[in-house]
């Protein structure tokens, strides 16, 4: 069976004219400008979003530079072939003074054991390497390697380079769809933009199945839409872009405003992140931004928990979202949080210090007879006076003064 290439695959440049973004990088006296131009490349890790082009740069790099580029994944890659291409690395270096680059793809994937094994050789400069990540390299790669490496950021694609990208595509017959000689209307053009996000390849895998059967047409809105479907939310549930996420709803509420805080939450259900993580943090919110200003708030985030558990989902939403409304909508307090941590403190510092024997239970004859409870005053047959005298500290500490109204 003849293997089926993407188009975003068969269009993948292998010079840096035909690369569309990422100027802060290529231009003229930058980073990876200097680095070709001087041939001495360092290890990298070019962190970015899908389709932006990590992987792309990493090839065009391969081309530009007089070293020998093997490239591989992550996901399919171990410690025994890790240390084999290094072995071979090393003699490449000893005999044929020839550089070797081991471009990593979803380097975030790569276990501690995998990272410990290439560190040395990144290290003693046996290997460049050069990884491709989606999420923060900081919550995924050891501190080690990651202090022994260049990271790049790079940027969504601007409408610009997708323009770019997208007229390549329809008017290059070798690997593009110039043979069809397609066209796309306005509208269909600001559409198919929009649903790519910045990422090129969400664009040409559109535009190729858009094209599916047609030849010197013009393709219009509906066309687009089908190729589109549904789009899919740019939301990584397990990396950098859930905690800025959830970050952001949480400023918004304490902020009050209701409307920004709905967007956050629909940003973060509608991609499929789990309700009840969203419940948890609702609930938390409650008490720690809202606490006794709003005794309520902790009572409609826990029933929208148990919403979540009896109806599920997507009815559940809707009580999310009045937890959210409500909790931008009420007044806001850090009286009770500070006042736990202020306690939290002192009890980590005290824990030596005993429970005062007025305040222990005496549930035998031995604990009565070591004066456990003794002069106790139950506080319903006890005036208030002699409730305020009784002894709640432990000995030699201080009361304090930790929750004020």
């Amino acid at each position: 069976m003849q293997k089926v290439t993407p188009l975003a695959d068969k269009l993948r440049p292998d010079e840096f004219k035909k690369f569309f973004g990422q100027e802060h990088l290529l231009n003229e006296g930058k980073i990876l400008d200097q680095m070709i131009k001087s041939q001495s490349l360092s290890s990298i890790i070019f962190w970015g979003p899908p389709g932006v082009g990590k992987t792309t740069l990493a090839h065009v790099m391969s081309q530009q530079l007089k070293a020998k580029f093997i490239s591989s994944s992550a996901v399919l890659i171990g410690v025994p072939e890790i240390k084999k291409i290094a072995d071979n690395a090393r003699q490449d270096a000893n005999f044929l003074k020839q550089k070797t680059i081991l471009f990593l793809d979803e380097i975030h994937r790569f276990n501690k054991a995998q990272q410990d094994v290439l560190l040395p050789y990144v290290e003693q400069g046996i290997l460049t390497l050069i990884g491709a990540t989606t999420e923060n390299p900081s919550f995924s790669i050891n501190s080690a390697l990651l202090s022994r490496c260049r990271v790049l950021i790079l940027n969504s694609l601007e409408e610009s380079d997708l323009k770019k990208i997208l007229k390549y595509a329809l008017s290059d017959k070798k690997n593009g769809l110039g043979n069809k000689k397609l066209n796309l209307n306005k509208t269909a053009e600001k559409l198919l933009l929009s649903f790519a996000e910045g990422d090129a390849r969400r664009l040409l895998t559109a535009i190729e199945i858009a094209s599916y059967g047609k030849e010197r047409v013009t393709l219009n809105e509906k066309n687009i839409r089908e190729a589109i479907q549904s789009s899919v939310l740019y939301y990584d549930k397990h990396g950098e872009e859930h905690y800025n996420v959830i970050s952001a709803l949480h400023k918004c509420l304490r902020d009050s405003d209701a409307d920004a805080a709905l967007y956050w939450l629909a940003r973060m259900l509608e991609a499929g992140e789990d309700p009840l993580y969203v419940a948890r943090r609702l609930i938390r919110f409650a008490s720690e931004d809202v606490g006794m200003a709003d005794f309520r708030a902790l009572l409609i985030t826990m029933a929208a928990k148990d919403t979540v558990h009896f109806v599920g989902m997507p009815e559940a939403k809707l009580a999310l979202a009045q937890a959210v409304v409500y909790l931008a909508q009420a007044k806001k307090s850090n009286k009770l949080y500070t006042a736990y941590s202020q306690a939290a403190k002192d009890a980590q510092s005290t824990s030596h210090l005993g429970v005062p024997l007025v305040l222990r239970n005496a549930p035998t004859k031995l604990m009565k007879e070591l004066a456990y409870g003794k002069g106790y005053k139950y506080a319903p047959n006890s005036t208030e006076k002699e409730i305020s005298k009784q002894q709640h500290w432990p000995d030699k500490m201080e009361p304090k003064k930790y929750y004020s109204d």
